[in-house]
């Protein structure tokens, strides 16, 4: 993948995740292939292959303990699909919090086990509206009560000791002193990048040197769903970037016709996995009690623009969020500022009245 540009690098991983979704589908009732057929076209790649290992998980609860005369998942028909209650859906959701598969004890949140009932939900419903099933009690079963999570965030000062401790190397251990050497321009450029524009790390990952536009501050990046959106960024991140082009330019061991921005110490783009262990390296000496993930410089990047527009709308299109319940959801919490700011606006007593000069 060395010398593939942004869309052949989402091509491929799309196409990786197709691979792999036949191969699971090998681990599935034959009925399940129309059922990946008929969704095919609403879905994407990923969400498809999620569905795989739910439905991998849900069939092997369903022959643990509903259909125990059955011994492999290609035996499961249709006929024991109408056979299965909202009871047992609840039991499966249960079953969850501690279960064993492939050898391996696992457990599911709520969230975990919310989105595999939406998924079983969806392959009933879809059976069931093509009339190949003639009850659906997946219906009946409440969704598991979701409970918000407390936004983890950067704080300002936070913020600018990241970036230092990412310039100035300050803490990291004798072993990647080195290391941070070479290393230090391009993951100051990364970490300002994801601080002052909000991407995701699949769309960092994914840009191309092409992607970046200079004169116009602005970058082309690729959401999710295969969509292209211009953004733009600030001075700080123009600095960050341009350094950074500086230094790779000048870099002979670069591959020729190399299109990726982002490389890895091999000369490869860089992946994901690869700039989630950056983000955690220099967050741990910054804030070591606060789990600091891509996703989080996101959120601290979505608050600071709340802070400043006070608008959800732009937040949410800045983020690419197609939902503003979405960012709401995220941000919410940073409407504890207004309530701070409100607090002293109503009074309770009226201001003493002037005395009366004959009292």
């Amino acid at each position: 993948m060395a010398k593939t540009k942004s869309g052949d690098y989402y091509t491929e991983r799309n196409l990786r995740n197709v691979d792999r979704i036949r191969e699971l589908m090998e681990e599935l009732p034959y009925f399940c292939e129309d059922f990946f057929r008929g969704v095919e076209q609403r879905t994407s790649t990923l969400t498809r292959l999620n569905y795989c290992y739910d439905l991998r998980i849900f069939f092997d609860f369903l022959l643990k303990k509903k259909l125990r005369h059955r011994k492999d998942p290609h035996d499961i028909t249709l006929e024991d699909l109408e056979t299965v209650t909202d009871t047992d859906i609840e039991i499966f959701l249960s079953y969850l919090t501690r279960y064993e598969y492939g050898g391996k004890l696992l457990s599911c949140d709520e969230r975990a086990k919310a989105r595999k009932l939406s998924t079983v939900r969806s392959m009933f419903k879809y059976f069931f509206n093509k009339g190949l099933i003639a009850v659906n009690n997946t219906a009946k079963v409440a969704t598991p009560k979701l409970h918000e999570k407390e936004i983890i965030r950067l704080e300002e000062d936070e913020v600018s000791d990241l970036l230092d401790t990412a310039e100035s190397g300050s803490g990291i251990s004798r072993h990647m002193e080195g290391y941070h050497e070479r290393t230090k321009v391009r993951d100051l450029a990364i970490l300002t990048l994801l601080l002052g524009t909000g991407i995701r790390i699949s769309e960092l990952v994914g840009l191309d040197n092409e992607s970046i536009d200079f004169s116009a501050k602005s970058f082309v990046v690729t959401r999710k769903g295969g969509n292209k959106a211009i953004l733009y960024f600030s001075d700080e991140v123009a600095a960050a970037l341009e350094a950074y082009m500086e230094q790779k330019n000048g870099d002979p061991k670069v591959p020729e016709g190399e299109h990726a921005l982002f490389l890895s110490m091999q000369y490869r783009r860089l992946t994901v996995r690869a700039a989630e262990k950056l983000v955690k390296k220099y967050a741990a000496i910054v804030t070591p009690l606060k789990h600091i993930t891509p996703h989080k410089l996101r959120s601290t990047y979505g608050t600071a623009l709340y802070r400043e527009t006070g608008d959800i709308y732009i937040v949410a299109d800045v983020l690419g969020h197609r939902d503003v319940n979405t960012t709401r959801k995220h941000y919410a919490a940073i409407t504890e500022d207004h309530r701070k700011a409100v607090a002293g606006r109503v009074k309770l007593h009226r201001e003493d009245p002037a005395e009366d000069d004959d009292a």
